[in-house]
């Protein structure tokens, strides 16, 4: 479909969600002679990569989110609408917000992704993942709850399943939340409690495949697993959880199976694109793949439509050696700013190459002082690897005040070994757990 104006009228982008994908979209059309239009149903843009310190205390969500309005308050072509949109007319050329019709030339879908609990959707009541603010919130009172929990059971076996800490993926947010909560028991609340010896807290981290952080190098994953098991924490690979049920954990490694009590049960495996990769494919006919990924062409177009781009975590861009582009920060923005550009071209009656990712290299958290970096020549670990870490997550936060409170925030927590963010909010009710001893065991399953 060609893009077409009408009357001389300036060219209209519209550019759903506010993610680093539409977020670095819209930055890069902010002088450009059009209007923009981003459309969020959150008021905010967060930066994913630190929620994970957001649930176990060590920072705010303030402290990693920048308010849409604000982030392009000096961008005067450039208006943001807060709502969610639940239809898109390719025809028409809109996209509809319940009752409201928003018109556009060029089209940018940047939603992201969810969780995927491969057909076991159940799970997600028990086993929470961490992509927004209130994942991360409801993690935060999930791990904290477990110790004020733990702190007043008498009973030793459902003072065990409090203490017991699952995370299911091997993924860097698997291992950083692992890391982080293997500092929070071992060191931070030694000696917080009065009841309970927080050093005796189990951490068990399952990952499906033969290695933890499997997309970078393996002498970069055995090193991670080296620190993680220095810091306590058990390391279960080729596992694969069959069932959730009842505050117990059941993994299957080889034939053997292998049940765990645990009241804190935090989900780090699998992704899938956003609905909006639904109502793409049943008004324009796009294929999607089976994560629900809309497959899209070289320039991060769709198929039958040059004038919808879909980018960042909900497009299948295969178009570069033969492999799928990773759902990861770094992408999302190149392809923001590669669509940016091409735009402001087309309208100039020029084109650009095919869009290409620069791989910047992958790292990972492991705990203070400690992380991997893989910079593809160039591998790093231990405390260079830290320093790197952070430098990196604090270039990539949006607003200059934003990078001052972080900064603060880990300097103070590296001097300290304290955690300020400890809030327990939302709901406050304990759900009492089983233990393995109150259901019937099959000879074939083993109690952890």
């Amino acid at each position: 479909m060609a893009v077409s104006l009408e009357n001389n009228a300036p060219h209209q982008v519209v550019i759903v969600g506010g993610g680093f994908g539409g977020l670095y979209a819209a930055k890069g059309l902010n002088a450009a002679n059009l209007n923009v239009t981003l459309i969020d149903k959150r008021n905010f843009h967060l930066f994913q990569p630190l929620l994970y310190q957001v649930a176990t205390g060590t920072l705010s969500p303030s402290d990693i989110s920048a308010p849409l309005r604000s982030v392009f308050s000096k961008s005067k072509n450039t208006k943001v609408l807060l709502g969610e949109v639940n239809e898109i007319d390719p025809k028409a050329q809109q996209v509809i917000l319940g009752d409201e019709i928003v018109p556009y030339d060029t089209l940018i879908v940047a939603t992201g992704a969810n969780h995927s609990y491969f057909g076991k959707d159940h799970w997600e009541k028990v086993a929470p993942g961490l992509k927004t603010v209130e994942d991360a919130i409801e993690m935060r009172r999930r791990i904290f709850g477990a110790f004020e929990a733990a702190e007043k059971e008498t009973d030793p076996e459902k003072r065990r399943a409090f203490l017991n800490f699952v995370i299911v993926g091997g993924g860097p947010t698997g291992v950083e939340l692992a890391g982080a909560i293997a500092e929070l028991a071992y060191k931070t609340l030694k000696e917080d409690f009065r009841s309970i010896d927080t050093s005796e807290t189990r951490i068990l981290l399952l990952q499906g495949g033969p290695r933890i952080l499997p997309h970078m190098a393996p002498e970069l994953s055995a090193s991670a697993a080296v620190s993680l098991q220095k810091l306590g924490i058990e390391l279960h690979t080729h596992t694969r959880v069959t069932n959730i049920e009842g505050g117990i954990v059941t993994f299957k490694q080889g034939n053997e199976f292998t049940e765990i009590a645990s009241d804190t049960i935090l989900w780090a495996a699998g992704v899938q694109g956003s609905p909006m990769g639904k109502v793409l494919k049943e008004s324009t006919g796009v294929e999607c793949d089976f994560s629900g990924r809309v497959i899209v062409e070289p320039d991060l177009s769709i198929e039958g439509y040059k004038n919808i781009f879909v980018i960042g975590d909900l497009a299948n861009f295969s178009h570069q050696d033969s492999k799928v582009l990773p759902g990861v920060a770094p992408v999302a923005k190149q392809q923001g700013e590669y669509v940016g550009k091409l735009i402001q071209r087309r309208l100039q009656g020029k084109t650009l190459p095919q869009f290409r990712y620069s791989d910047v290299g992958s790292l990972a958290m492991i705990g203070q002082n400690l992380a991997v970096v893989d910079l593809g020549l160039m591998k790093l670990t231990g405390f260079i690897a830290w320093a790197f870490w952070l430098l990196v997550h604090i270039y990539f936060l949006i607003e200059f005040d934003t990078k001052l409170l972080v900064v603060f925030q880990w300097a103070w927590n590296y001097i300290t070994r304290n955690r300020r963010s400890r809030l327990i909010t939302g709901r406050e009710a304990f759900v009492e757990p089983k233990t393995v001893k109150d259901r019937v065991q099959e000879p074939s399953v083993t109690p952890l």
